[in-house]
């Protein structure tokens, strides 16, 4: 993925009403970027957005304005930033009693030799183990957060893409072993960064956003992008007219709103390589409405 640059970078004040909206899609973003290793360890995959966020609220909160002081963070992150073929994260060692943070820690030295992507199963099983970022080790110390890399290659990264095999990762330390199948949303995260860059979720000024997805509307159906996407392409799709939940709606208006769903996931996979399509059923839930939107995120 290409570094982040000044120009991608709203200023301060843009940013003082941006930050509530761009922070609800981040953290949905998010979502599909996290999963757990365990009872106490979790890893965030990386990606420009998630990064762009942390610099945007780095310099929120410190209250940064001056360009060379941007750049200072700027270049920080992009330290983060996976490269081409390759998995970037941040594994958070979660320990709730204060009174045992050390004591855990340290069994837990050595982490940084102990966890890999394992991909495939049985005989066609194929290793790949983290890079740890060598800066965050001393000999006899660990830290509750480490920044790591999975350095895929051109075969493991069709082998991730193959949705059919296995792709997991793994803690092997003494006092830590752990296997952990990733979640298929965040494989399909995952997999879409091998493809092709995030849409962002945040423009400067002037830069312009990418052709959205057509908005549709009949007597009976319409289609509205989303005024607080999930993920890019967010598209909603319900009934001009209240009808209830999922469970009450008539077969006829079913199957017009199946076929909108339908032609909105198309353009959605068509711009985005891929989408997801949801609604909710049940106690809570008496709107009837489809989200359609891609993956990655």
């Amino acid at each position: 993925m290409r570094r982040l640059t000044l120009d991608e970078i709203v200023d301060r004040e843009r940013y003082e009403a941006l930050r509530p909206d761009y922070r609800e899609a981040v953290i949905a973003h998010k979502r599909h970027r996290r999963m757990s290793l365990g009872d106490r360890v979790t890893l965030l995959f990386e990606d420009r957005e998630t990064l762009r966020f942390q610099v945007q609220e780095m310099l929120w909160v410190e209250r940064i304005c001056e360009p060379e002081r941007i750049q200072h963070e700027l270049n920080v992150y992009n330290e983060l930033m996976p490269a081409d073929r390759e998995f970037s994260a941040t594994l958070f060692i979660e320990i709730t009693d204060a009174g045992a943070v050390r004591r855990e820690l340290d069994r837990l030295i050595g982490l940084d030799e102990h966890v890999a992507l394992v991909l495939g199963d049985g005989d066609a099983e194929e290793t790949i183990p983290a890079r740890f970022d060598p800066k965050q080790f001393e000999q006899d110390r660990i830290s509750a957060v480490q920044y790591l890399r999975f350095p895929l290659g051109d075969d493991p990264a069709r082998r991730f893409a193959d949705t059919g095999s296995r792709a997991r990762i793994r803690a092997s330390h003494p006092n830590y072993g752990r296997d952990a199948e990733i979640p298929p949303d965040v494989r399909d995260s995952l997999a879409a960064d091998l493809r092709r860059e995030p849409d962002p979720l945040l423009r400067p000024a002037g830069v312009p956003a990418p052709e959205p997805v057509g908005v549709f509307a009949s007597a009976r159906v319409r289609a509205l992008r989303a005024a607080r996407p999930l993920a890019p392409g967010h598209v909603i799709v319900e009934p001009v007219h209240p009808t209830g939940s999922l469970l009450e709606v008539d077969a006829d208006l079913l199957r017009e709103l199946l076929e909108v769903v339908k032609q909105v996931a198309k353009e959605v996979v068509a711009r985005h390589g891929s989408c997801r399509v949801h609604t909710d059923v049940g106690a809570g839930h008496q709107r009837m409405r489809w989200h359609v939107y891609a993956p990655g995120p």
